[in-house]
Formats: structure tokens, sequence, C-alpha cells
């Protein structure tokens, strides 16, 4: 009696990490095509803004680092790009930025797109359609670019609004 449990066991036992090993393989196997034509394009700046921008090194790394993320072909792709992205970001908010540019609106448009790559970076971890998360992080991206341009493009002396005196 206990050498037919113990062979049960062992039968059982064996089946089922074969099971495992086959499901495991086949999930490995499959291959997810992400489509990237409906996603937002990336916003141009003004030459104003370009300008400054291109004496900025740190924002030229991270925005090169954006352009590829419309040439994904696979998930694997998009990981190492948003990877790519999240460091580049990390470098850029611990840079020196411009005078223009050095202000709230902008850093706060910066932490959001940041927010985005770690909600897409979650999103491909725990292998959730990421699509959506992309998609916001692109606009916040685009946010941000905007709001360069619309500083410069600012004739209002913030100073002279906010005095009471």
């Amino acid at each position: 009696m206990r050498s037919v449990f113990i062979l049960g066991a062992l039968f059982l036992t064996f089946f089922s990490c074969n099971t495992k090993e086959k499901e495991v393989s086949s999930t490995q196997n499959q291959i997810v095509k992400i489509e990237t034509t409906k996603w937002p394009k990336k916003l141009t700046v003004a030459s104003k803004a370009a300008t400054i921008l291109s004496a900025w090194p740190e924002f030229n790394a991270f925005d090169s680092s954006f352009d590829p993320i419309y040439d994904v072909e696979g998930k694997e792709d998009l990981i190492l790009i948003i990877e790519d992205l999240i460091e580049k970001q990390k470098l850029l908010a611990k840079s020196t930025y411009p005078e223009e540019f050095n202000l709230p609106q902008v850093k706060s448009r910066q932490k959001i797109a940041l927010t985005y790559l770690l909600k897409t970076k979650g999103d491909l971890e725990y292998q959730i359609n990421a699509e959506e998360s992309v998609i916001e992080f692109i606009n916040a991206y685009n946010a941000m670019r905007n709001q360069f341009n619309v500083l410069l493009n600012n004739t209002l002396n913030n100073k002279l609004i906010l005095d009471e005196e």
C-alpha cells in the first residue's frame, strides 16, 4: 500500500511538472506585434526653444532616446526603450536647467512624464497591455515640449501680475 502511494505521488509530480513546462514554452514563443501608427506624433518645438534646447545635453539625450519608441516591433524592444528613457529622465532631472526653463511648469511636466514612464514599465512587467500607458506618456512628453514654446512666447511679466503693491 505504501509503495503504491509513493508511486502515485511520483507519477502525479512528474506529469504536473511536464505540463507546466509546455505552458511556459508556449508563452515564451508568443511574439506580440505592437501597432504604433495610432500613437500621437512627437510635437515640434519652436525655433527659439530649439536653440536653447540644443545647448542642453541631458535633454538632447532624453529626446534622442524618445525617437525609437515609434520603431518598436515587440514587447522586448519597448521594455528596453522604456528603461533607457527612465535612466535618461533621471539624468535630466539632476541636470542644470537653462535659465528660461528652470521653472516649476517644466519640472512638473517632466515628473508627469516620468510617472507615465513608470506606469508603462509596470504594465510591461505585469504583462498588461501597455498601449494606453505609452500613449499617456507620449501625451505627457508632448505637453512638456509644448510648455517650452509657451514659456518663450509668453510676453506677460509674472512678477508684475503677482505683485499686489
